[in-house]
């Protein structure tokens, strides 16, 4: 019995871990493949230096653009688009990996994330970083 009560004290800690219930964080760990970041949802504190570490195990080259708030790219990434992005990273090579900083925006609210490689928002490459106001 104990080890039984043991044993589900142990999962429910695991299911609880895995919510996400942590926070925001100022360290955002991103694989992206083929049509996909992993994880697609990020949460930052508004206003902070943030370390973005990516790597890229897809085929093909990918990008990480933040749009402004209120913004999206629609579904695909267009030259008009540029007007509308907070911040980017560029032509991330396949098998390539590295490390950038850049401040989270001050406002806070809901940025999409894309990859505007052709094809990619359309397939579903797409992600949310989510600002919140400082403590």
């Amino acid at each position: 019995m104990k080890r039984s009560l043991y044993l589900l004290i142990v999962l429910l800690t695991l299911i609880i871990a895995s919510c996400g219930g942590a926070g925001p964080t100022t360290t955002l760990n991103v694989t992206m493949t083929d049509f996909q970041f992993t994880p697609n949802q990020f949460t930052v504190p508004a206003g902070q230096e943030i370390t973005l570490n990516v790597t890229n195990t897809g085929a093909v080259v990918h990008n990480f653009i933040i749009m402004n708030l209120g913004t999206t790219a629609g579904a695909t990434y267009e030259e008009d688009d540029d007007a509308n992005v907070y911040w980017q990273e560029r032509d991330i090579q396949s098998g390539g990996d590295f490390s950038v900083t850049f401040t989270a925006p001050t406002e806070p609210g809901e940025y999409e994330v894309v990859c505007r490689t052709e094809g990619h928002i359309a397939s579903g490459m797409v992600g949310k970083l989510i600002v919140v106001a400082g403590e």
